[in-house]
This record gives structure tokens, sequence and C-alpha cells, in this order.
């Protein structure tokens, strides 16, 4: 037994000197936890949802329907008429278009059933379920309270699908942005770690060939293997999904080479910082995880809890993000495309003084 006892503290001792294994096996899966809690936790409470009202119907039933919808915190409500609102839900300006019909007033004062029509895009899943519930629960309390008796009042979901809005054509620019961001934090900072840990940095270092001229050919290989990446996502989503590329390849392709300059010189400061293997790993992990989950690659923006978004906000990937999208397929803005680049300019100058100062060849 007393071996046993001797070995397994050998065992205890070893893996609490290793921080890395700790994160990984502990402090990681509850930043997941709590990362993808606070997301989807189901609390909307705090989210706000473009919602357009169409108010055919201009009697008193209608009107006090309409200002029911008016006042759910959750809904930024837009007026219009049936075509205007149609075409803002096409171009996903708005979530849903909720239509209250001619007739409205005056068939629930006769005790009669009635529609109201509720458009939405199928394509969006999570955020038309979201907003359609709240709909939903909001005419089952006014049908309550205004009839008396239930179901009189029916929704009537519409689908209409959106221009450019499958969930591929949203999908593929977050994972062009993320393969950029991973070239840089895995592509970059552990092999130069890796060089400097042989000392191949410091021996090229002191040959009469100038530093300006590895450091240009690490960027440049760094570049083309961007431009690959792209490609190959862009000639795959075309093969397997029919994606098509509806905005400016020429404003693509600059935001390409933007993103990846700005990840790879974020690679040359974290392999400025961190001294083994092991901890540049650990910190290109640590940038990695939170800017995958938080830039809106996988999921919009808006079904995050607002203490989230300023978050969002600070990381370069999801400028990044909105910036292909818009060049990709010309999809709604989260940003100006103007300031997408400012702020994309600014982290590369920022990453670029600091990859600058802390860089080092041994």
């Amino acid at each position: 037994m007393q071996p046993l006892i001797s070995l397994y503290r050998s065992s205890l001792k070893e893996y609490s000197r290793d921080r890395m294994a700790m994160f990984w096996t502990l402090a990681f899966p509850i930043f997941f936890i709590l990362l993808f809690g606070a997301i989807f936790s189901g609390n909307s409470s705090d989210t706000v949802f473009d919602v357009g009202v169409v108010a055919e119907d201009s009697g008193q039933i209608a009107s006090a329907l309409d200002q029911a919808f008016e006042h759910v915190d959750a809904f930024n409500v837009i007026k219009g008429s049936r075509d205007e609102l149609m075409g803002k839900l096409k171009k996903g300006d708005v979530r849903v278009v909720i239509i209250i019909p001619a007739g409205f007033s005056e068939a629930i004062g006769s005790n009669q059933p009635t529609n109201i029509e509720v458009s939405y895009d199928p394509s969006s899943q999570t955020t038309s379920q979201v907003v359609l519930t709240i709909v939903q629960k909001i005419v089952d309390s006014f049908d309550q309270q205004i009839t008396q008796r239930p179901t009189l009042i029916q929704v009537k979901q519409v689908s209409v699908l959106a221009e450019h809005v499958r969930y591929i054509d949203f999908l593929l620019p977050g994972i062009l942005g993320m393969a950029l961001m991973q070239l840089g934090l895995f592509g970059t900072a552990p092999a130069l770690v890796q060089l400097r840990e042989t000392q191949v940095l410091r021996r090229i270092g002191a040959t009469p060939l100038p530093r300006a001229t590895l450091l240009a050919a690490q960027v440049m290989f760094r570049l083309t293997i961007a431009v690959v990446q792209s490609v190959l996502l862009l000639v795959v989503g075309q093969m397997f999904f029919k994606f098509q590329v509806a905005g400016s390849p020429l404003v693509l392709a600059g935001f390409v080479l933007l993103g990846a300059c700005i990840f790879i010189t974020m690679g040359y400061l974290i392999s400025g910082l961190a001294k083994t293997q092991e901890s540049v790993i650990g910190i290109s992990q640590m940038i990695n995880f939170p800017m995958m989950f938080l830039s809106g690659l996988f999921f919009p923006l808006e079904i995050m809890p607002s203490w989230i978004r300023p978050i969002s906000d600070a990381l370069p990937l999801t400028y990044l993000a909105d910036a292909l999208r818009q060049s990709l397929i010309g999809s709604t803005a989260v940003h100006p495309l103007g300031l997408d680049f400012l702020v994309l300019l600014a982290w590369l100058v920022v990453c670029s003084l600091h990859a600058m100062r802390f860089f080092r060849w041994e």
C-alpha cells in the first residue's frame, strides 16, 4: 500500500507543477461552460432584435396589439409598408415582419377567429426561433386579455428565404477568418519559438544576411499560405455547397491580406513573449478560443448577451469576419466596411510595433 501512496503523491506533485496541464484539464472546461452558458443560456432580456410591424388595420384593437409589440424590451420595432419591410427582411435588416391585417379589429370585436402573419427567414434559425417564440407569447397574452377566450388570434408563420443567407454563406467567411487567425497563432508563433530554441535564429542572425530579409521571407511565405487557404476554402464551398462570391474580389483580397498580416504579426509578438514551446501554445490557445467564439464566426453577434458585446467589439476577428462577409456575399453589415478597415489597420499597427519591441533572436 505504501508504494501505491508514494507513487500517487509523486504523480500529484508532478501534475501540480505542470501549470499548462492544470489549465487545460481544470480551468479550460470551466471557461468553456461559462462562455457557452452565457451565450446560449436562453436569457434574451438584454438582447434587442429588429422587428418590422405592418399595421394594415387602424382599429382600436389592432392599435393595442401594435403598442404591445412596441413595449417589448427585446424588440426594436420598425414601422413601414408591407413591401418595404419585406424587402428589409430579404436583405437581413429585420428578423421578422409582423403583419396586422385589415379587418383585424372588426373580427376580434365579432368574436371571429383571425390571423396575424409573421414572416421570418428560416436560414437564421437561432435568431428567428427566439423572435417567433417572443411574438407567440405576446399574442397569446394579448388574446387572453382582450378576448377572454383562448386561441381566437392565430399566428400564421410564413417562411421567406432572404438573399445570400444560407447558413453556409454565413459560415464560410467566418471559417476563412478563423483560418487566417490560426495561421498566425499556430502557424507562426510556435515555429519561431522552435527556431529560437534550436538556435537557428541566432545562427542566421550572425550571418551577413540582413535580418530584415529573413523576416520578409517568413512573412511572404505565410501570406502565400493565406492566399492558398482562401482559394481552397472558396473552391470547396463552390464545389460542395454552391457558394457564390457576390461581393468584390479585389476588396476580398485586400481584407484577406490585411487579416493575415495582423495575425502573422500577432504570432511574432507571441513568439517574443513566450520562452518555450509549451508556453507559446498556451498563450496562443488563450487568444484563439475567445476569438473563435466571441467574434461571430459561427453564430450572429446579436444573440449574445449585451455584457459580452463590448468584448466582441474589441476583437480584431470580429471586424475581419464582418468585412469578409460583406466582401464575399454582400451581407448586411455589422459595422460599416470603412470602420472594419480602420479598426483592422489599427490592430496591424499595434501588433507590428509590439512585435518589433518584443521579438528576440535568441
